[in-house]
């Protein structure tokens, strides 16, 4: 009979069957995760380019590689060719890139993805495709809007499809006092507004897809860039989310930068300022100059006076002179005082009667002549 086996024995084994169990399980769930992808997705974009991406929604754990080929009529030959721009993360293919002549619409396009991971084959499935069911068109261009009477809106737009014809579009609208988008489809690049309110504000958009005489797909390009319309001051907050940029960023750096131009202009132009802020400092000399050499010192024409004024300061009369003389006292008269009048000499000085030597004038009320 065999032994039993010893605790520490039967552990040693139960662990290694665990591990080998958990490697197993991990290589298996790493081979489920691979074979999990989400698939391709091709779109042909506003043909002009074809991406084909396996690596959008969840990262690859293996380097795939593709190959494509179309089906041809029966006295044709395909053989697979391998993608020649492989679009890549992380080092990691997760797309083909192909270019507008490696596209042909109207014939069966099929592809196979594969790679090796850890020994095993892994490929992601595919099926056949027809290209033209996977067009996405470019955002429709130059939106614009026109009153076409007193209630009534045009909207038109340009497509930089080259098949308008291939074309239908979806207009979606709204005004600043709505609170849900409404959305019509029209068949060509126009779209009649019936009713209009002039106190609101809209807004529109516009987007394009293939129709159903060239393709059946259901790929919507992207909206167009927004066209308004109407009156903005009942709307703020529109308002303030058209004007700020433009007005902050553009419109008042440049005015501010034009007035101050002009501003400067005025001031190197006008004389008035610089006379003010810099006062000329007059010069005497030239001024005297000319009073001397060419007005030869006459001052009154000199300074500008007229000859009339000039005339008015002389004097238009004659005055006769009044001769004074002293007559000798008569003998027996007496002077101009009596005994009361007479004067007093003043304090210091003799009271003596003047002598004859100098004689001081004595007037009486007679003693004087005007000739």
């Amino acid at each position: 009979m065999d032994s039993p086996l010893s605790p520490s024995s039967a552990r040693k084994e139960a662990g290694m069957f665990l591990t080998l169990i958990l490697l197993l399980s991990g290589r298996s769930q790493r081979a489920m995760a691979a074979q999990r992808q989400q698939g391709v997705e091709c779109i042909v974009f506003n043909d002009e380019y074809l991406t084909c991406m396996w690596g959008s929604k969840e990262m690859p754990t293996a380097n795939y590689s593709l190959y494509y080929w179309y089906i041809p009529p029966r006295t044709e030959n395909h053989m697979p060719v391998e993608c020649k721009h492989y679009l890549q993360e992380e080092g990691i293919n997760t797309g083909c890139w192909f270019n507008h002549s490696e596209i042909i619409q109207f014939r069966t396009f099929y592809i196979h993805i594969n790679a090796t991971h850890e020994g095993r084959s892994l490929v992601i499935p595919t099926k056949a495709m027809k290209l033209q069911d996977l067009v996405k068109p470019a955002p429709p261009v130059n939106l614009t809007i026109q009153n076409i009477s007193n209630n009534q809106l045009q909207l038109t737009w340009d497509s930089m499809y080259n098949k308008p014809r291939c074309l239908e579009y979806a207009v979606r609208y709204k005004s600043n006092k709505d609170t849900r988008w409404t959305e019509h489809l029209a068949s060509g690049k126009i779209f009649s507004f019936p009713s209009v309110d002039y106190e609101k504000y809209y807004t529109f958009y516009v987007k394009s897809k293939i129709n159903q005489y060239c393709g059946t797909t259901q790929l919507w390009s992207e909206w167009s860039v927004p066209v308004f319309w109407g009156n903005n001051a009942t709307d703020k907050g529109v308002a303030e989310k058209q004007a700020p940029w433009f007005w902050i960023h553009v419109v008042l750096p440049t005015a501010s930068l034009m007035l101050i131009l002009v501003l400067v202009i005025l001031l190197i132009r006008m004389e008035r300022v610089w006379v003010i802020f810099m006062p000329r400092i007059p010069n005497p000399s030239k001024n005297f100059d000319e009073l001397f050499n060419t007005h030869q010192g006459n001052f009154p024409e000199w300074a500008g006076v007229s000859k009339d004024v000039v005339e008015s300061f002389k004097p238009n009369y004659n005055e006769s002179f009044c001769h004074v003389s002293e007559l000798p006292p008569k003998e027996g008269s007496s002077p101009l005082w009596g005994g009361r009048d007479k004067p007093r000499a003043p304090p210091g000085r003799s009271s003596a009667p003047a002598s004859s030597s100098s004689p001081g004038l004595i007037l009486s009320k007679k003693s004087y002549v005007g000739v």
